[in-house]
């Protein structure tokens, strides 16, 4: 766990770059553009996944110098493990496609980037206007637990407790959300790398802002070049993934609950937060 201590302007918070240079080239561009420095910038994880770019984009995050959560992604490329270790159902879908984008990744990862990888941080914490985050991957208790909005709130609010802070901010699930628990809040600033299963072509990303009476949460989109990203996964292989670039829904919804797969192809809509 690493803790970031006070944070007294601003964050930015993303998940998911999935080999996607092109979506995290955008998502550095707009950090600068917003002013919010490396140092308050966090991603989820997953930083290599579905697209054709994983060592570029590591090599990108690295140099930018934000912080990273460790994901099941880099668990598993950083100990050379057999599979993504993403929690996909034996069998399922997203389980078959998994084999050939993360064999593709595994070949291209290079071992100073495992060695990187394998020292990164399973939970980091900040405080912000006298509210306390902390950010894991998934979950509290795992790294690759799917966390939707409709997802269990009890047990949801269970963690933030046993965590002992007032905000949860999970990845892993690929689809934005900020939810209140009682007076304790569960939020995913979605990913950059992969649509959020709404039909189009952009990414996700979460602000966190400090204001007079507490913090401000929103969530916004990020467009970018996805039809040059589209076109790379497409020619790595990975076909399935290099559509759902182009029309924004999953290649599989086998993860997904009732509620969120019933919300296929449908635009999201994420209303501010403010917490005092």
């Amino acid at each position: 766990m690493v803790n970031l201590g006070n944070i007294p302007a601003n964050a930015l918070i993303f998940g998911g770059p999935y080999s996607n240079l092109q979506a995290t080239v955008a998502m550095q561009a707009r950090a600068i553009e917003l002013g919010i420095p490396a140092d308050r910038v966090v991603c989820t994880g997953d930083i290599v996944a579905y697209c054709a770019e994983p060592a570029e984009t590591i090599d990108l995050i690295q140099s930018w110098g934000i912080h990273v959560v460790m994901g099941n992604c880099e668990e598993s490329l950083a100990f050379s493990e057999q599979d993504c270790g993403c929690g996909f159902e034996p069998g399922s879908s997203c389980s078959t496609l998994a084999v050939t984008w993360y064999q593709y990744a595994d070949r291209r990862v290079t071992g100073p980037q495992r060695r990187w990888m394998q020292k990164l941080p399973r939970s980091i914490e900040f405080e912000m206007a006298g509210t306390r985050f902390k950010t894991v991957h998934a979950s509290l208790p795992s790294i690759n637990e799917f966390v939707f909005a409709s997802s269990d709130s009890a047990a949801k609010l269970a963690q933030i407790r046993e965590a002992g802070v007032d905000v949860m901010i999970g990845g892993h699930a690929g689809i934005p959300f900020g939810q209140r628990i009682d007076d304790r809040y569960w939020l995913n600033a979605g990913v950059i790398g992969m649509p959020a299963n709404d039909a189009g072509t952009h990414g996700w990303y979460m602000l966190i802002e400090a204001v007079d009476d507490g913090v401000d949460i929103s969530w916004h989109r990020l467009d970018y070049d996805h039809a040059t990203s589209q076109q790379s996964t497409v020619a790595a292989g990975m076909r399935e993934y290099g559509q759902a670039l182009g029309t924004g829904l999953w290649p599989s919804i086998d993860i997904l609950p009732k509620t969120e797969a019933q919300q296929t192809g449908q635009p999201l809509n994420l209303p501010p937060l403010h917490i005092q």
